[in-house]
């Protein structure tokens, strides 16, 4: 199934018409103001890391947080993703999940990962620097003024493509996740289906269009780290909904049955990329934390943006 994987870039043309869009226009999520140096640091100077210990990147302000090194289970069978699916929906296929299988254990090294999406602010400073390209778009789903409008700086950036994530993260002197580093910073070690457990998705938890509403949560993006309830085992928030996140690998429907069990980065060659987490216009089948979507590296829309992760030293 390689059709810009199963309908669920569901944009604003197909989601909802809202009368009412709510505008979280207020300043950052208070687990978004971390100091510049926020480890904890022993009597020997030597940094104390722990899960979801902080880390602000000097290049552009992003808190990052601590993902220590583990096994974690990736994946999820189809059987389980469909009966997830069919809570909310009538009209779940089973083929919509099969390349979340099998189920799997990983060992991954211990990394670094973005709280949030990133920001058209922090964006901003990678086009002023020259390293970056613009978003092909400077609009949002409902506002025509949204990148370079100050309003909006502490949103997501979107109209990005991988190759412009790509090099942003490398300015940023980070790199594009992987997928598994991606899942297992959305959901731990504990196999949880979203980022905050196994409770059904809200709009309290996340920004996305739940399926028996004629509304979505917002229709739009929203403030990165709007929702710290959220928030996954280490601290990354906006796993689930906001936009979909560019990851790094090439895309296989069939790669988790010949992975490797350390560290795996993907399929060597491909046509498509990877995304993760779902957006504010898809509903609860779309955003639980082993979904997968894919798209070609040079597309950019109104609902894909993306953050950055680093090795660990």
């Amino acid at each position: 199934m390689n059709t810009q994987k199963k309908m669920w870039m569901r944009l604003a043309t197909a989601v909802v018409v809202m009368t009412t869009i709510a505008c979280s226009c207020g300043s950052l999520s208070p687990l978004l103001q971390a100091p510049t140096s926020s480890l904890e640091v022993n009597n020997n100077s030597t940094p104390t890391l722990g899960t979801g210990s902080p880390w602000t990147r000097p290049a552009d302000g992003m808190v990052m947080v601590y993902v220590p090194e583990g096994n974690f289970t990736m994946g999820d069978a189809t059987n389980q993703a469909l009966a997830e699916c069919q809570k909310f929906r009538n009209d779940c296929q089973r083929d919509w999940f099969t390349d979340e299988e099998p189920l799997h254990i990983v060992y991954l090294d211990a990394f670094w990962i973005d709280r949030t999406e990133v920001t058209n602010a922090m964006y901003a400073k990678c086009v002023q620097a020259g390293s970056c390209q613009p978003p092909s778009q400077s609009s949002s789903s409902t506002r025509s003024s949204y990148y370079g409008n100050s309003q909006f700086d502490d949103y997501p950036v979107i109209y990005v493509s991988w190759n412009q994530a790509n090099d942003y993260c490398t300015w940023a002197g980070a790199r594009l996740p992987t997928e598994t580093e991606w899942e297992k910073a959305a959901r731990g070690t504990d196999g949880r289906i979203y980022p905050w457990g196994n409770a059904a998705p809200s709009c309290n938890l996340a920004n996305f269009a739940p399926y028996v509403s004629s509304n979505a949560c917002t229709g739009d993006t929203q403030v990165v780290g709007s929702h710290p309830l959220g928030g996954s085992p280490y601290g990354a928030l906006d796993m689930a909904g906001n936009v979909w996140e560019w990851v790094a690998d090439w895309y296989g429907a069939t790669y988790y049955g010949q992975s490797p069990t350390s560290n795996p980065k993907g399929p060597d060659s491909g046509t498509k990329r990877v995304l993760r987490g779902g957006s504010w216009g898809n509903d609860e089948s779309g955003i639980h934390s082993a979904f997968r979507n894919l798209n070609d590296p040079v597309s950019s829309n109104v609902s894909l943006g993306f953050r950055c992760s680093r090795s660990s030293p």
